[in-house]
């Protein structure tokens, strides 16, 4: 709709499993923050919605592998990734939780509605069951080679290397992501959503009424998968973590989480809609809104074919204007990988650089994978913060509002008569301001971003060609003129650029002392006003050492190497030793009696262990894993004849044995299955 009432915009709904990369940011995140942006500086009614995905088969895996329950997982990841959004400048009106009542409440409701309009067909068939785990198994818990593209990692629902929807039934050589084994058939009963019924409404919504306006890799994804024929799929699934099945004789079954997620964009704006006064259904229901889902390119079958025919099947919701969907962000030569953190993790990003938020996000829009892969390198990154942040955008602002506070005290000089150049300079703005515009609305975000530094580099072409430190002594009502055409750019600057550097442009209007103005203010000539007193200027941006980009680069290099190594370290055997060298090893029994931090140490804790004859302080790396007063009492096995080295400036007398699983996820204890007296001997 070209002109609709309101905008309801969402972004995919991160799984509570795992902190947020720079990969997520770059494909659903940052360009609907952009949009969202745009939109709001125009005064226009929009509610941008996500939150955490808290169900599903990558919740429990996670809770498996780390030997807690599901919820003490989200609940850890929620907070995590709700303040790291926040700290980046990600301005969502609400990010909710799928756990919550309200959207038990919705999901439950939206399915008992399909089931009652007679929409789903219920089938018993064989499914995988994992006969070592007692479990049957969801599509995320199944791997095997893909039968399109013979990767051998896909999963059991979708191959993330070619794109291909699948079924477990499909794969080759299928094998449990949770015990490793070849899993069985088992019979089990589920409520299916026929997706075939839908085709010939998807061809005449998607394939003949977005062709033009929806991105050609979302459309084409589109189109191969109707062109390729759908298929029934279960909206139910074996899982005891999730949205019950609201009927009778489905215990034990829970929502399946592309029918219970997406709907969470919907419990969600009811929340905010019921803080905020609002009607949920106009951002729902009403013709007159737009919908736009922001996603990743894994994601859009799900929110293009899936979703939509649930809307649709349901009746009475909005469908989708547009679905721009990212295609997959690249880093250092490989893709990125969670399970070899191969990858650069938003919140310690932020901790590393906490005031260059907007340096991250100008780098990610430059790069944005909108129509296919690209990729992030530390020594671009620098590139274009040096060579384009501060030397262009940072270089013109700090240049104006210095020589103004030079001649004229910080106050914003009088607007004489106007040259040709400057007529010239405001043509060019208006036309550029005119130009972002379009490009945001047609969610092209690098292209919009390359527009607005445009503005700086025609700022610095100007100050570069009137040369006002060379008029200023016999000239200095022209310079005047000159420095508040000047400032009128930087003012223009800190409307077009507030999207994508929303820190930077802030601290932009505090030098200005101006407020934050409209979108329409954008190509004004007089944004400043004559005699406005400015504040003290400060750098916009700082210049990024070698040094820093070199050690960025050298970490990245070692934990990828780390996490490869211990994803390997169960298959790998170290060499044989001598029964002779073995037993030199002087291991014994003891418990832990003290336990403390150390100042500015974050993975060791400073214990004192008790060994029967004897106490010793050892400095163990397990602070990671357990708080000191979780493991005062516990029983351990002590390695006493290691010799003796300082760690954190404190001498370290042995060495606590410990398990470790393959991700370095969890870490464990050895100790006695039976009471024993301290200081025995292991032998």
């Amino acid at each position: 709709m070209p002109n609709p009432e309101r905008y309801t915009v969402t972004s995919a709904l991160p799984y509570a499993n795992g902190p947020i990369h720079i990969g997520h940011i770059a494909g659903a995140y940052l360009p609907a923050d952009i949009y969202v942006r745009y939109l709001r500086s125009q005064g226009r009614d929009v509610v941008y919605i996500c939150g955490s995905d808290e169900h599903g088969a990558a919740i429990t895996l996670r809770a498996k592998k780390e030997g807690i329950g599901p919820k003490e997982i989200v609940d850890k990841y929620h907070e995590l990734n709700k303040n790291t959004f926040k700290q980046f400048g990600i301005s969502f009106n609400i990010y909710h939780r799928t756990s919550s009542q309200i959207h038990h409440e919705t999901a439950s409701g939206f399915f008992s509605k399909l089931y009652d309009l007679g929409q789903f067909t219920r089938k018993t068939n064989e499914q995988y069951f994992d006969e070592t785990e007692q479990q049957f198994l969801a599509d995320r818990y199944i791997s095997g080679t893909c039968p399109k593209c013979n990767y051998d990692s896909a999963y059991g629902d979708q191959c993330e290397k070619c794109g291909s929807s699948l079924s477990p039934n499909e794969l080759i050589n299928p094998k449990s992501t949770l015990s490793g084994e070849t899993p069985v058939q088992k019979k089990t009963t589920h409520w299916y959503l026929p997706l075939n019924k839908f085709e010939p409404w998807l061809r005449e919504w998607i394939i003949e009424g977005h062709k033009e306006d929806w991105k050609p890799n979302v459309y084409g994804q589109c189109k191969s998968w109707i062109d390729s024929g759908l298929l029934p799929r279960a909206m139910t699934r074996d899982l005891d973590w999730g949205v019950k099945v609201p009927l009778e004789n489905a215990e034990g079954k829970v929502l399946y989480v592309w029918l219970d997620a997406p709907i969470g964009y919907i419990s969600a704006t009811k929340q905010w809609a019921a803080d905020n006064g609002k009607n949920w259904e106009d951002y729902w229901k009403s013709e007159s809104t737009n919908l736009i889902h922001f996603i990743g390119k894994d994601n859009i079958v799900f929110h293009c074919i899936i979703f939509p025919i649930l809307l649709k099947a349901h009746g009475g919701y909005v469908l989708p204007t547009n679905v721009p969907a990212n295609e997959f962000l690249n880093l250092e030569g490989e893709k990125i990988s969670t399970s070899r953190n191969h990858a650069i993790w938003l919140h310690e990003y932020l901790k590393e650089f906490p005031d260059k938020k907007d340096e991250m996000r100008y780098v990610l829009c430059s790069i944005a994978p909108e129509t296919k892969d690209s990729e992030f390198k530390w020594k671009d990154f620098q590139a274009r913060v040096n060579n384009e942040l501060v030397a262009i955008f940072g270089n013109f602002v700090n240049r104006s509002l210095v020589l103004t506070h030079k001649y004229f005290e910080g106050k914003v000089p009088e607007q004489g008569e106007l040259t040709d150049k400057e007529k010239q300079v405001f043509d060019e703005i208006e036309t550029l301001v005119a130009n972002i515009g379009s490009s945001i609305e047609a969610h092209r975000y690098r292209e919009a971003l390359a527009t607005a530094m445009n503005i700086a580099r025609i700022g610095n072409g100007y100050l570069a060609e009137t040369e006002p430190w060379k008029l200023i002594k016999q000239d200095e009502e022209r310079v005047k003129t000159i420095l508040n055409t000047s400032l009128q750019i930087c003012a223009t600057l800190s409307i077009v650029l507030e999207p994508f550097l929303p820190h930077v442009c802030g601290k932009l209007n505090e030098m200005l002392n101006h407020p934050k103005c409209e979108w329409g203010k954008a190509d004004d000539q007089q944004i400043l006003q004559t005699g406005n007193q400015m504040r003290k200027p400060e750098l916009l941006f700082q210049k990024i050492e070698d040094t820093v980009i070199e050690a960025q680069v050298a970490k990245l290099k070692s934990i990828s190497i780390v996490a490869e190594d211990s994803v390997n370290s169960n298959s790998r055997k170290k060499p044989f030793v001598r029964f002779e060298e073995f037993s030199k090893f002087d291991i014994r029994t003891g418990v832990i009696i003290e336990a403390e931090p150390i100042p500015k140490a974050d993975k060791v804790l400073k214990l004192k262990v008790d060994l029967g004859t004897e106490q010793r302080t050892i400095v163990a790396g397990v602070a990671g894993y357990y708080s000191p007063d979780e493991i005062l009492g516990q029983k351990v096995c002590v390695l006493v004849n290691l010799e003796p080295r300082k760690i954190r400036g404190i001498e370290s007398q042995g060495m606590i044995l410990m398990a470790e699983n393959s991700d370095q996820s969890k870490l464990t204890f050895i100790s006695p299955q039976q009471e024993i007296e301290n200081g025995a001997i292991i032998r």
